[in-house]
């Protein structure tokens, strides 16, 4: 007999895999290439000797076109490799499988485990199909520990709250900006309130000074102009 599961633990994981983001929303927040994001998520259909054929996505989503938050700390790790090599669908998904069947999951890229050996389990199945070199491998397993660090998780291990990039020019970049399923719908909010970015900035593009912004909200100047930043960013980055 089966132990019971947690009810606590299945409510989480209901809101965590919730359909909530449409993909241009989504590739919004992540600043990734929409094209690329629905790529992801739809798979595609490609030309062989022997007809057409169609590619299964790589990240499954709760409903088509639509994705929960755990697919969004999938896309946020699958970015780190985009950024690091051009990727190659085949190969990622050869990769995947390979972990899914060393540890069964329906979110390879956002399990727990994934955060501990699997990054390097990944990394070594991937660059061997794909034929990276070891120092392109170890520039790839940098990539995917920094934005893993940006995933916070619960007692549980699971995925309760992600600090997207707003500049990416550096990996190790502030987490002032979150998004958590339990606040504001999951859209982005300065880390630690319930504050949306996307209406500092608003108020920020309406005339009003960072010193005002930092004085109403009883946050850091610092705290108002990531904020600010984070959003412009957003509307040029996808």
């Amino acid at each position: 007999m089966k132990p019971a599961r947690d009810p606590d633990r299945r409510r989480r994981e209901a809101v965590l895999e919730a359909p909530a983001y449409l993909v241009a929303e989504a590739a919004l927040y992540l600043g990734i290439p929409r094209a690329t994001l629905r790529y992801w998520v739809r798979g595609a259909r490609y030309r062989t000797s022997r007809g057409s054929r169609t590619a299964a996505p790589l990240i499954r989503t709760p409903e088509p076109g639509v994705l929960s938050f755990l697919n969004l700390v999938e896309a946020h790790v699958l970015d780190a490799i985009r950024r690091q090599h051009k990727i190659s669908l085949q190969g990622v998904r050869r990769a995947l499988d390979y972990l899914v069947k060393r540890s069964p999951s329906e979110h390879p890229l956002a399990d727990q485990s994934f955060a501990t050996d699997g990054a390097d389990l990944f990394v070594e199945q991937y660059g061997a199909l794909v034929n990276v070199s070891a120092g392109g491998q170890i520039a790839l397993r940098e990539m995917l520990q920094a934005h893993l660090r940006r995933i916070e998780r619960d007692d549980a291990g699971l995925p309760v709250r992600l600090f997207p990039y707003t500049r990416k020019s550096e990996l190790e970049e502030p987490r002032r900006v979150a998004i958590d399923p339990r606040v504001q719908f999951g859209r982005p909010v300065l880390a630690g309130t319930g504050i949306p970015t996307e209406v500092i900035a608003e108020r920020f593009k309406a005339g009003e000074s960072l010193d005002d912004l930092a004085r109403d909200y009883g946050r850091s100047q610092d705290e108002i102009q990531e904020a600010v930043r984070a959003e412009l960013y957003l509307h040029t980055a996808a």
